[in-house]
């Protein structure tokens, strides 16, 4: 064990050593196994359905340090959490971040983590991706809504597809498995997104479609975008064999064999069917507030228990505890007019 004097990151990071720690539960029986951490409120994006274009971001004295970062990530990881996913934001523009994964992948090598993964916009994969596999990153996740060049400006405002796309040619080159995630936009993209499916599949890249969500306010009325992923799989299904996995990836997504392509395709449904009964997950924020539901306002704040206690992780511990314990049951998402953002905080604070 290290000494009493050590700092409060290496003590938790030898209990976080035992792999196979008990799971908390919260208080539906589910075991949080699962972390999703934003590391930054900022983008080199804005996309339409995300953030607004004139997004005010976070003073950097209210961002959680990357210390900070892997501390309480830590603390999940003594408490069972066996996968982190980093976020933001975009969490490759986050300064210092592969010193964060540096610092996280001992948890891969003491077995006390299963998964260290990260969501990416792509714009920035170039550089980073070799790096991410020497530190243990096996496979990630890149947000691409579309494959038509003049769509992908407009609904990034101002994103350059050519620069996404070598981003996922460095990742696949670098060993990274890489996932598309696509948000589907009944104006913007839905007719994009066969076309997406096959040169996902065409490059051994599954394929995720996610329903938008009423979070934060944006420049738009949500309404009008919304497509409910029951009738885009109708529209798949008129295309393509579509032959229902029973897998579990750790998240929401209920997974397809397209038996055509041989690849999957996933669907996250917040809105048209929700996946709050087996919800195994909770988000902390860029500013070390604890989210135990992505669709309730629930929030506990560690960053106030890290500052207030900076060598005390049974304070940290114990705080992490209590907010598992209040777990909601689940979201109650709605869209519809007039209807405004079912939470104010945005996906970018929270942690897509």
């Amino acid at each position: 064990m290290p000494a009493d004097d050590a700092p409060p990151e290496f003590r938790l990071a030898a209990r976080a050593r035992v792999p196979g720690a008990e799971a908390m539960q919260d208080p539906f029986g589910r075991a949080i196994r699962y972390l999703r951490i934003s590391v930054t409120d900022r983008c080199d994006l804005r996309c339409v359905y995300c953030m607004s274009e004139h997004m005010v971001f976070l003073p950097k004295p209210q961002v959680l340090t990357i210390e900070e970062l892997d501390r309480v990530s830590t603390a999940f990881v003594s408490l069972g959490v066996r996968k982190l996913r980093l976020t933001g934001g975009e969490p490759l523009v986050r300064r210092g971040f592969m010193e964060l994964v540096q610092r996280l992948s001992r948890h891969l090598d003491s077995g006390a983590l299963d998964e260290l993964t990260l969501t990416t916009n792509g714009t920035q994969l170039a550089r980073f991706a070799a790096d991410l596999a020497r530190n243990g990153v096996r496979r990630i996740n890149v947000s691409l809504d579309t494959l038509d060049p003049d769509t992908f400006r407009a609904v990034t405002r101002g994103g350059d597809l050519a620069q996404v796309i070598a981003g996922i040619d460095a990742a696949q080159a670098a060993g990274l498995k890489v996932k598309i995630n696509a948000v589907a936009l009944a104006r913007d993209n839905r007719a994009d997104l066969p076309a997406l499916l096959a040169w996902a599949h065409g490059r051994g890249c599954d394929l995720t479609l996610i329903e938008t969500m009423p979070m934060g306010e944006v420049d738009e009325d949500r309404t009008d975008q919304y497509v409910s992923l029951t009738d885009l799989r109708a529209d798949m299904a008129a295309v393509w064999t579509l032959d229902p996995l029973d897998e579990d990836s750790g998240g929401p997504a209920r997974y397809f064999r397209v038996a055509e392509t041989g690849g999957k395709l996933g669907l996250i449904t917040p809105m048209s069917h929700n996946f709050c009964d087996t919800c195994n997950r909770v988000r902390l924020t860029c500013t070390g507030t604890l989210h135990t539901c992505l669709g309730q306002d629930d929030a506990t704040d560690l960053r106030a228990v890290m500052r207030a206690a900076p060598e005390d992780d049974a304070a940290l511990v114990e705080a992490i505890r209590g907010a598992i314990a209040a777990k909601p049951k689940g979201h109650d998402f709605r869209i519809g007019r007039g209807e405004g953002p079912a939470v104010a905080r945005h996906m970018s604070t929270t942690g897509g």
